[in-house]
Parts: structure tokens; sequence; C-alpha cells
């Protein structure tokens, strides 16, 4: 018999937003370091640091996140590996978001004006040095936009590890509506959840850009 749908079932759906934000957070994380890692990879003069990266960003971007959830947590219970489901989510998301921002951060660090490492160099500093002191603070700049663009890819990204039982915000939807069997009710509330979530990110990734843009123009 299904129950019908009341305040404490909206509770349960909203309350759910706070392993949404926290495997996000967890996520971006790892990514950002891992991003770094292939950013700086890519830009490298070793060939075979350029190439591992970019065969790292071709496989993590050529499939589809589904299938490396589904990699990361079945197969590796296959082949008598335990893993919980907040590893195998965070664990996934963060081979996801590493791929990703290390493209995004590789391209804004080719984004910095040439004259600017060319000059660096003739004044004698070594290649960690440019990069630490001239070339990485002028690329973070022009990566803030574009990274907290994909931070709101990001989040709402977590839904798909509902697949593998995750509770978030979306499997906490999915739970309900098993229970009340009023999907409409249920999933419009999750949609208007993940829009005020992602919303105001939108708009300020948006403004940020904005800003970018002028300040290139003068």
């Amino acid at each position: 018999m299904f129950r019908s749908f009341g305040p404490n079932e909206v509770l349960y759906i909203v309350s759910a937003v706070q392993w949404t934000l926290l495997l996000s957070a967890i996520a971006f994380a790892g990514g950002a370091v891992g991003g770094m890692a292939i950013a700086l990879a890519r830009v490298s003069t070793t060939k075979p640091l350029r190439y591992a990266a970019l065969a790292f960003i071709r496989v993590f971007q050529g499939t589809p996140l589904l299938m490396q959830l589904f990699l990361v947590y079945f197969g590796l219970s296959i082949m008598g590996v335990g893993i919980n489901l907040w590893v195998a989510a965070a664990a996934a998301l963060t081979l996801h978001a590493s791929a990703y921002l290390g493209e995004i951060w590789r391209g804004c660090i080719e984004a910095v004006p040439s004259g600017q490492s060319e000059a660096s160099y003739a004044l004698g500093l070594k290649y960690r040095d440019r990069m630490r002191y001239v070339v990485l603070p002028q690329a973070a700049k022009i990566s803030v936009a574009p990274t907290v663009g994909f931070l709101v890819q990001l989040i709402k990204a977590t839904s798909l590890t509902s697949i593998i039982g995750f509770v978030e915000l979306t499997r906490a939807g999915q739970i309900i509506n098993n229970a009340t069997f009023q999907p409409l009710t249920v999933f419009s509330l999750v949609a208007a959840v993940y829009f005020i979530l992602c919303w105001p990110l939108s708009m300020w990734a948006r403004h940020l850009e904005g800003r970018f843009a002028v300040a290139t123009t003068r």
C-alpha cells in the first residue's frame, strides 16, 4: 500500500542534499589535485608525460560517467575487492573531474600570452619558477569561470551515483517515489532542489566570464 506524500517525505528528500554536496565537494577536491597534475603534464616538455595525460583525458572524456561508475563499483567487486558506495562514487567522480579540470586548466595555461613565459625565461627563471610565479597565477584568473561552470555539471552528475545505490538527492527521490507512487510531485521537487543548488553557481560563472571578457578588452 502506498503512503501519501507529506512533510516527512519532503524533509527526507531535502536532507539528502547534504550527501549530494559532500560527494560533490570530495570529487571536486580530488579532481582539482588530479586535474592540476594532468594540466601540468599536458604542457610539459616531456613527451611521455604529455602522452600519458592525453590518454587519461581521452579515456575519461570518451566514455560515459555511468560506465565509469559501473567499472569502479561492480568491476572491483567482481575481482573480489570490497568497496563501499562512498569510495566507489567518490573515486569515479574524482577521475571524471580530473580529466575535465585537467583539460580546462590546460587551456587556461596555454591562454596566457607566450611573451610572459618568454620574458621570465629571459630573466633566468627556471621552468618551475616560471610556472609558479608567472604563468599559473595568470591562468588561475582565466580558469575561475569555466571551473565554476564545471562544478555545476559535477553537482548534477552526482545523480548518476543513484544507479549503484548511493543515497543522494536523486536516489532519495526514487525511494520516496517507490513509497508514494507520485513521480510528478516527487521528481518536480527533486528538480527544484537541483535548480536551487545550481542556478546561483551558473549565474556566478556567467558573471565571472563577463568580468574576464571585459578585463581582456581593456
